[in-house]
């Protein structure tokens, strides 16, 4: 029998949207190698998720099918980390698709480099095609949509970088820095990414090794996905006791909402405080104006793209705010 030399594990929830061509890019990638082992973790998917799993399976051996009753992310990562017979780990979603090299070539990087963990960058794209999801990927690929994060925007060489997506990993590096942290709905890889680089580890960014991953492509699903995310930044400080394992972006669209509420407040008693509100306000919409300007090349409608970073902005921001009534509420109550 042959060794397995790595795992791929994948936790899902109601992807049929987008698990077929998840998988198919996996095998194809893969060639049926059979030193490789595919684990999905399962979180309850109530759609047909878990049916086009097991109809894979029967064709394909190397792959597993875990359940999650608990749900959440980080214990299914968890689960299938211990489940994993692989030397290597690569943590992936089933919300992409991977390019034919994606593994190997990770795979040869990681051993190359010596590193704990390697990763690729991540295109945006969309399924379905129209002006408003176009203008939602563009936004997202954008330094004014996601800020310095490296892996959306693109590096020119092999980088020594804080976080990566989908990375592979060794799988000692758990039992050294440790696994996931079960207490986070969200931002559990970054906290374990920088776990490790506060360890003494090292995470590099290959900019040869590419999967594609697909957006929301409306607006209620953009906002829901980035209130979420903004208020577990908060919380993700909060249960973690630092803000060591964020970065100074995740804070940024909770300090613009903030620059918008508080001169409101002395604002009550003097009205030329409302003007600093306004000033913010005024500035924030000229300067996505002129960025969706630039934009409206690849996206005709100024419209879509403009309410594209509205709704990621303020959604996030209105999150994280959220998270800080939480943190208070939490402290009043005594809970840890």
């Amino acid at each position: 029998m042959q060794r397995i030399e790595s795992s791929i594990i994948i936790p899902c929830f109601n992807e049929e949207k987008y698990i077929d061509s998840c998988i198919a890019s996996i095998l194809d990638a893969l060639e049926d190698d059979k030193r490789v082992e595919i684990i999905f973790i399962d979180g309850g998917s109530t759609d047909k998720t878990v049916e086009m799993i097991e109809a894979y399976q029967k064709q394909f051996p190397n792959i597993l099918l875990l359940h999650n009753p608990r749900r959440h992310t980080p214990i299914s990562m968890n689960m299938g980390i211990k489940q994993a017979s692989g030397e290597y780990i690569f943590i992936i979603s089933a919300h992409a698709k991977y390019n034919n090299t994606y593994f190997a070539k990770l795979l040869a990087y990681i051993k190359e480099l010596d590193a704990e963990c390697v990763g690729g960058l991540l295109n945006t794209d969309v399924k379905n095609s129209n002006q408003k999801s176009n203008a939602i990927k563009q936004v997202l690929s954008s330094k004014i949509g996601v800020g310095n994060a490296a892996f959306r925007t693109g590096v020119k060489g092999v980088t020594s970088v804080d976080t990566v997506a989908f990375g592979c990993y060794k799988k000692e590096v758990f039992e050294k820095y440790g696994y996931y942290d079960e207490r986070l709905v969200r931002n559990q890889d970054i906290e374990l990414n920088k776990r490790i680089i506060n360890g003494g580890g090292k995470i590099y960014l290959v900019p040869d090794v590419k999967c594609t991953y697909y957006a929301r492509e409306n607006f209620r699903d953009l906002a829901k996905n980035n209130f979420a995310n903004g208020k577990w930044n908060i919380l993700t400080a909060y249960y973690t006791g630092t803000l060591r394992s964020l970065s100074l972006r995740h804070f940024v669209p909770l300090g613009f909402i903030l620059s918008l509420i508080v001169p409101l407040l002395p604002g009550l008693w003097d009205g030329r405080f409302v003007y600093l509100s306004l000033f913010m306000a005024f500035s924030y919409l000229l300067l996505v104006i002129i960025v969706s300007l630039k934009l409206k090349k690849s996206v005709p409608s100024l419209y879509y793209l403009v309410m594209s970073f509205i709704t990621l902005h303020f959604s996030y921001g209105l999150g994280a705010l959220v998270g800080i009534l939480a943190v208070i509420k939490k402290h009043i109550k005594g809970e840890k």
